[in-house]
């Protein structure tokens, strides 16, 4: 067993790391897409307008509360057959990004409201817009109270993306590089421990990330 485990990984090296590679792509791109979706649907939660606040309680609940392996199907073979040109890739990213975006928003939302109210009012006295309020003096405070939130969000992220691998997209990252090693070689446990090693590493990186910014920009409570 233990040379088999060593065997698969170096002679199937290369494939491992494409798999790793396509599964950093696609929680990069989804993450910047789920932080951007999140930050304007938590701005619009909090916006004094209440269709904004429903708009924005309305993509809340629709996205949260809908699995990610439906929202795939819809996205995938649901917008192909409606005659739109998408690849798995888009599909893949745009389904995680806006399904995580949902909960990027509660987190910003409750950072919001972490700030005092006294600081949007004095900011809108010094004649500043409300976008503007929010941008230059909410949001940066906001961030600085939920980067732990945020940050296991990125974790629960990186490990939902291999449905993405899993499902109708088939994309080539660390878990259906594993499927494909395993039903190869039909060494399937050192197949799959060597892609949850990669998820590990992957997770790893994220959390000491996550806990340098904790200690160098969060709000000491």
């Amino acid at each position: 067993m233990p040379f088999a485990f060593v065997d698969t990984l170096t002679e199937n090296f290369d494939e491992f790391l494409r798999g790793f590679g396509t599964t950093v792509e696609l929680v990069v791109v989804s993450f910047v897409i789920a932080m951007s979706v999140g930050t304007l649907i938590a701005a619009f939660r909090v916006a004094p307008s209440p269709w904004l606040q429903r708009i924005g309680g309305l993509y809340v609940e629709a996205f949260r509360n809908v699995p990610l392996l439906v929202l795939i199907f819809i996205a995938y073979p649901g917008l192909r057959r409606a005659g739109v040109e998408i690849s798995a890739f888009v599909a893949g990213v745009l389904s995680l990004g806006l399904y995580t975006a949902a909960y990027v928003a509660e987190a910003i939302r409750s950072g919001v409201f972490s700030v005092s109210k006294g600081q949007i009012e004095a900011s809108l006295s010094l004649g500043f817009t409300y976008p503007q309020t929010m941008r230059r003096i909410i949001l940066p405070q906001a961030f600085r109270t939920v980067i732990s939130p945020l940050g296991s969000l990125i974790i629960a992220m990186i490990k939902n993306s291999a449905i993405l691998g899993g499902s109708i997209l088939a994309l080539n990252d660390l878990l259906k590089t594993g499927r494909v090693i395993a039903s190869r070689t039909f060494e399937v446990i050192p197949a799959f421990l060597w892609a949850a090693a990669g998820y590990l590493i992957l997770t790893g990186l994220a959390t000491l990330a996550i806990r340098r910014l904790e200690t160098r920009y969060a709000v000491k409570r």
